[in-house]
């Protein structure tokens, strides 16, 4: 079991999960990027606002971002400016203007490809495809049995659900999440997730991690993550 990184490549190439985001307020336009889409076996989501795009992103998990230079509220420069305070998600620009400049300022925001009107719908799926093959090997979003940490929003994925994590808990799995296989002792989890750990217990860290073990388990109950090492502490597994 993999953390943090992809399973299979194969399947982001072929469509299987991948979910992306399309911000234009042609709907026109938008109808035929998503029919194109769906032919190569991707799903999609449509907003005519930058501002309900990026509310979508920061509430849900998409895997691409297909973004209208040119939208109603505030631009897609500016879009993609605020998508990257908190994600690294794959971004192609779509735009009526040809200027260097533009092309050039978009990519130096953080886009990945910049596609100039009228285009071929199904151009811009081959070209969505590229992307994810290229970035496939990176990346986080097949999450079928993949444990992700989003820091940004302070907040772990397991089996794409969120996790319901209290603050403690979240610092403790994040802890060995961003250290898999590592022991731990309690001293040093203790260290990582309480603000006084001079007034924590060892047991309250048991008790923490007993807790974690049983909200991981509602989602997938035949795999134990967190292995207890007699006399010595906890760490994250990764395989089982």
């Amino acid at each position: 079991m993999n953390f943090l990184v992809a399973k299979e490549a194969i399947n982001r190439v072929t469509g299987q999960n991948i979910h992306i985001l399309i911000v234009e307020d042609e709907p026109s336009i938008a109808d035929n990027v998503s029919i194109a889409l769906q032919l190569d076996g991707f799903t999609s989501e449509h907003f005519i606002l930058a501002q309900e795009g990026l509310n979508a992103l920061q509430n849900s998990r998409f895997d691409l971002a297909i973004i209208d230079v040119g939208l109603p509220d505030f631009n897609g420069f500016e879009l993609c400016k605020r998508i990257r305070e908190f994600s690294n998600i794959p971004i192609i620009f779509l735009t009526a203007r040809s200027d260097e400049i533009d092309r050039i300022l978009g990519l130096e925001l953080g886009a990945d490809d910049y596609v100039t009107k009228p285009f071929s719908p199904r151009e811009l799926s081959t070209r969505v495809k590229a992307i994810l093959r290229r970035v496939a090997p990176s990346a986080s979003t097949e999450r079928s049995d993949t444990l992700i940490l989003d820091q940004k929003r302070a907040c772990i994925f397991y089996r794409e659900q969120k996790l319901p994590l209290t603050r403690i808990e979240y610092l403790l799995l994040s802890k060995m999440l961003n250290n898999p296989e590592q022991v731990f002792s309690r001293e040093q989890l203790m260290q990582a997730a309480w603000d006084h750990p001079e007034h924590s217990l060892d047991r309250a860290v048991d008790t923490h991690i007993k807790t974690i073990r049983a909200k991981l388990n509602e989602f997938n109950p035949d795999q134990q993550l967190i292995k207890t090492h007699r006399g010595l502490g906890y760490s994250l597994v990764l395989d089982e």
